[in-house]
């Protein structure tokens, strides 16, 4: 949700809240004119010529001139280096302490007065001048960036910086956190600054609530991912390249990186977009592992407003014979918007309605926001005055914003006491019977009629002790606050997977829970826009992400509600969400067509809850999103690289999504190799496009011929979905079978298909071999004449 909407309608000044934000944004302007310094005269800084270079474990040092560079190669093969004495640590993004250098690679001098380090499987290559290329073991260059400058304060102070980068011609971005452009990033400059956009957003709004410096790059030559370590504020700039059609004079994509401060440090991985993948998340940490439940359809509106409310839709998904796993509670039910409260007349036992949801199969999930009242006898503001738990300004007094409450302070989550404090506070949630919980609002924003919606700049924090602004703090802010909030429910029910996810955060979210679209526009190009975000986040290395059905702040039409919950069906967090003006968003609101066509896309979620679950398990063990670009598994293909109106779900489904109105049948590109259409079993062969029927029943879904899924059968087990190879070919699946919501050693179930007179052989891979035992029932689908 938003203040924007409020602000504006009060005209910033028609009310008591609009009376305070307007107040609270002068505070933090004068905050910052006192508390941040004027840079004054800078000077320019080039590394200048090499001198010389010390070797070290996995690399060395290359001084210049004026700087110096640190290359390093680690065991895993991510490549890191940093300029003037940036190391690894300390990092918000890594999971742990930096890998490992390789052993096995070495600096050694290269052409033309430069060095290199060779490693298994990339060379790293520092000219003279201090430019670095990432090449394949091969010598083929995936990634050029140019001699980095520097601007220092002669008065002292932190440096601005840019970094250009030069990438293959044919090479395309993915990335960059949670566009709404996208997933392809085209030319353009996009921010990285953590934003409320106070208001809905459609394509082209940008920056969003989740910034992340972090580039992945396809191109014919190698698939790499580049993150600038670094959580200031700053813009990339990206061109993309342009190719010679053989005359060699192709034009090299670039990219420009402008920081406001902090240091310059890179780490890059290199192979292809699954190994990628794998070694992105061995660095910055596995995704949690959401609770079965979670993967279930869930419902969420601003504006239930009583007891009763919640029980009457519950009790019309269960009369219209439709499934729900989970229930929302937004800020509507809490006393005077005050966080870690209940309003008592609207709610008079909370714990009771949660038992009795339970009871259906229905657990409660309760909003959090960052902001705290700022008002004696406020038992949250008094416990964290003891703890000294919020952030003050530059003279040492609180800092406060207008949020839902009113007057706010906010928590410095990047204190280790503070979030240990605030974790602790959710044991109030656990008491009411709430089974998860979602952050919003912890951008952290600020309610304000002018200006950006967030803290003063010179707001101080702790930064884990070494002490800092919110210049450095603003876009992990999002991320500590999921860490304090994990990391507490994991102290009070350590038995438990806990369920999280959170508006903003940054690099490294994953290890604490997935997010949300935020305020998606209500509209075709919001439903657009809800895909990117899930495709890009998930190359981010966020798996776990959904939009709000339908947009948040509009009343979407029957025909565009339909196709957003169709498509939605197939993401990894299916939840629909809307404003209290935006009215009721049940499926038996739009009339009876929608709902018999609501009704089968919901029992289809169901239905491939297994096959949801092994994503969910092979994403933290891999590091594979669920929601994949269609490029994923053949990213030489040029073609499958532009397309963005479709995706595969794991290895095995690819969903073609409608995003017109009026739509009943659309073009789908498909990889190479067999592919049925599950609604009617007709075979088309890729790569090639195909016009398939989209009518308003459903949405076109793929399956990959020889593909095994695992979906729950008519009595709840788990079966065995096969789609047919083509003859004198063969496929497979693996099953990821939960044992609870708990935390259990998953355990890996691989499967192999093939053909042989005629039929459809399906084998389970054990460490002894190959056997027909496969312990589940079996369907071919497609062409097969049944189970040999």
């Amino acid at each position: 949700m938003d203040g924007n909407d409020l602000v504006r309608s009060v005209k910033a000044v028609g009310s008591v809240q609009g009376l305070r934000a307007v107040r609270s944004a002068l505070r933090r302007r004068r905050a910052d004119a006192w508390g941040l310094p004027a840079r004054g005269p800078e000077r320019a800084r080039v590394p200048g010529q090499v001198r010389d270079a010390e070797p070290r474990p996995g690399g060395g040092v290359v001084r210049f001139a004026r700087s110096e560079l640190e290359v390093r190669v680690a065991a895993g093969g991510a490549v890191f280096w940093g300029w003037d004495g940036a190391g690894p640590e300390p990092s918000y993004a890594l999971a742990g302490p930096a890998p490992e250098p390789d052993a096995r690679a070495a600096l050694e001098p290269d052409t033309d007065g430069g060095w290199r380090v060779v490693s298994e499987r990339v060379m790293v290559a520092v000219s003279r001048h201090g430019a670095v290329e990432v090449r394949t073991p091969g010598g083929v260059v995936l990634r050029r960036e140019l001699p980095p400058r520097w601007w220092e304060p002669v008065g002292g102070g932190p440096a601005r910086w840019v970094q250009r980068s030069e990438v293959a011609a044919d090479a395309r971005v993915f990335g960059l956190g949670g566009r709404a452009d996208g997933p392809r990033l085209r030319d353009g400059a996009y921010r990285l600054w953590n934003t409320d956009p106070r208001g809905g957003f459609a394509p082209g709004d940008d920056p969003l609530y989740i910034t992340m410096p972090v580039q992945l790059v396809v191109a014919d030559a190698g698939t790499h991912l580049a993150f600038y370590d670094n959580t200031w504020d700053g813009q990339v700039l990206l061109r993309e390249g342009e190719e010679g059609a053989g005359s060699g004079h192709d034009r090299a994509g670039s990219s420009e990186l402008r920081m406001e401060g902090g240091p310059l440090r890179c780490w890059v991985v290199v192979g292809t977009p699954a190994r990628v993948l794998q070694g992105w998340t061995a660095l910055t940490g596995a995704p949690a592992l959401p609770p079965s439940w979670a993967l279930g359809p869930q419902h969420a509106r601003w504006g239930f407003g009583s007891e009763a409310e919640v029980r009457r839709v519950v009790a019309g998904y269960r009369e219209h014979g439709l499934p729900l796993s989970a229930l929302h509670l937004d800020i509507d039910h809490y006393d005077a918007h005050q966080v870690f409260t209940v309003d008592r007349e609207r709610f008079p036992d909370l714990p009771r309605l949660a038992k009795d949801l339970a009871e259906e199969g229905v657990r409660l999930v309760s909003i959090v926001d960052p902001a705290v009242k700022a008002q004696r006898g406020n038992a949250v503001y008094e416990s964290g005055l003891a703890a000294d738990a919020f952030v003050r300004d530059a003279r040492g007094d609180e800092v406060r914003g207008v949020v839902w409450p009113g007057e706010c302070v906010y928590p410095d989550f990047t204190d280790p006491r503070a979030r240990e404090w605030w974790g602790g506070l959710y044991q109030e949630r656990l008491d009411q019977g709430f089974a998860g919980v979602w952050h919003d609002m912890n951008e952290p924003t600020s309610f304000a009629p002018f200006g950006d919606p967030t803290l003063p700049r010179s707001a101080r924090h702790v930064l884990e002790g070494r002490g800092g602004d919110h210049r450095e703090a603003h876009n992990v802010y999002g991320l500590t606050m999921a860490r304090a909030g994990y990391e507490g429910l994991r102290r009070m029910r350590p038995d438990d997977r806990p369920f999280l996810f959170s508006r903003s955060g940054w690099v490294g979210m994953q290890r604490y829970g997935g997010t949300w679209s935020g305020d998606v526009s209500t509209g075709w190009p919001g439903l657009r826009a809800s895909l990117a975000l899930v495709l890009g986040l998930g190359l981010c290395g966020v798996p776990y992400s959904g939009p709000d059905v339908g947009g948040f702040s509009g009343t979407p039409s029957p025909e565009l509600y339909l196709r957003w919950l169709q498509l939605a069906a197939r993401l990894p967090f299916f939840r629909t969400h809307s404003a209290i003006w935006a009215g009721r968003r049940e499926p038996w609101e739009f009339g009876p067509e929608v709902l018999g066509h609501a009704r089968v896309a919901l029992a289809e979620r169901e239905r491939l809850h297994p096959y949801f679950m092994t994503l969910a398990q092979l994403a933290r063990l891999t590091g594979a999103p669920y929601a994949r670009p269609v490029w994923w598994g053949t990213p030489g293909d040029k073609a499958l690289r532009d397309c963005e109106d479709t995706f595969l779900l794991g290895d095995a489904l690819l969903v073609a999504p409608v995003f017109e109105r009026g739509t009943d049948r659309r073009a789908v590109r498909l990889p190479r190799g067999r592919w049925y259409d599950t609604a009617t079993e007709e075979p088309h062969e890729g790569a090639c496009q195909v016009l398939v029927d989209a009518p308003l029943a459903r949405i076109p879904v793929l399956a990959r011929a020889g593909s095994v899924i695992p979906v729950r059968g008519a009595q709840g087990e788990v079966e065995l979905e096969v789609w047919a190879p083509a003859a004198g070919r063969t496929g497979g699946g693996l099953v990821v079978r939960d044992a609870g919501d708990g935390w259990g050693q998953p355990v890996v179930e691989r499967f192999t298909t093939r053909t042989a007179g005629g039929r459809v052989v399906v084998e389970r891979i054990t460490d002894e071999g190959a056997t027909r035992e496969l312990g589940y029932a079996v369907r071919v689908r497609g062409e097969g004449r049944g189970v040999g």
